[in-house]
């Protein structure tokens, strides 16, 4: 198995440059399609706050404003879209992309809509194989963590979570964060392409990570049934942080690429809690690869 149609949810933010990049690497490695889909804010969304007490001048008003702001962080967009394609001379641009092209080698399609980015990513998503997601920058905008969000929980199918800094290298040395639970179960079944493909993969696990389920050692034996070695390796909390000791594990391993469950516990707890999922969502220097 192979990944064949890769979705890239473009943003305004910084970090929509460094998922470009990645999502290239994936599609390079898969010889797969990657189609960037830049989600407009519709203006009409607007119209429900007439139900506020708000005149009907002071919404047209709004709907105008947001449907400028719209176009000008479309129109960014695009530039950066543009740009990127512009300095990769050996991609084949895809009119269509529900449409295979009978060509080598990858090929890179573009689509703006109008709608909520939260709905429109989660359905598209479940057409791709798996979704590639700027790095979630909340103090600059909530939207890029917004649609990774609608793809772990609406999707079915899994993300990867782009690094801030695009990576040289990935796949290589590929690291599972295991705790016995039903998500990090799905996440080791979506990442077996890049497992087969590993050079070294290693299972992290912790007593203070693990939920009820099968130990590390039950995800290793199923792992040889797939023809996969991978190494048992346990790792310590830092300063009673779960994710802290478990970014650092996959830092001492060197590994390129890491597979994870995602919010075990729930997301609220988590957002207020805080938790091993938000720690390496906000932290992460490598790509992760995330099921809910």
């Amino acid at each position: 198995m192979a990944y064949r149609r890769l979705l890239l949810p473009l943003t305004g933010t910084a970090a929509g440059e460094a998922a470009l990049a990645t999502g290239l690497m994936v599609a390079r490695i898969w010889s797969a399609h990657l189609h960037c889909l830049h989600v407009r804010v519709d203006a009409r969304d607007v119209a429900p706050l007439a139900g506020e007490g708000l005149s009907g001048a002071m919404i047209e008003e709004m709907m105008a404003a947001t449907e400028r702001e719209s176009g000008e962080r479309a129109g960014r967009v695009r530039a950066l879209f543009e740009k990127f394609t512009a300095t990769h001379g050996d991609l084949t641009m895809a009119a269509d992309p529900n449409t295979a092209l009978k060509v080598p080698g990858v090929t890179l399609s573009f689509e703006a809509i109008a709608g909520r980015e939260e709905d429109i990513v989660a359905q598209q998503s479940r057409l791709y194989d798996m979704a590639v997601v700027p790095h979630p920058e909340a103090d600059e905008d909530v939207s890029s963590s917004d649609a990774l969000h609608a793809v772990l929980f609406d999707s079915g199918r899994p993300v990867l979570i782009a690094p801030r800094t695009a990576p040289e290298v990935m796949g290589s040395r590929v690291c599972i964060a295991w705790n016995g639970s039903a998500e990090s179960a799905a996440a080791v079944a979506a990442a077996l392409p890049w497992l087969h493909r590993a050079q070294a993969v290693r299972i992290l696990h912790s007593q203070d990570y693990q939920r009820r389920g099968p130990a590390a050692e039950g995800i290793q034996a199923y792992l040889r049934w797939h023809e996969i070695d991978a190494e048992v390796v346990a790792f310590k909390s830092q300063t009673r942080e779960v994710g802290a000791g478990l970014l650092g594990a996959a830092r001492d391993f060197g590994a390129d690429l890491m597979c994870q469950g995602a919010y075990s516990h729930s997301r609220l707890r988590q957002l207020i809690l805080g938790g091993v999922t938000r720690h390496v969502l906000e932290n992460a220097e490598i790509p992760i690869l995330m099921c809910r």
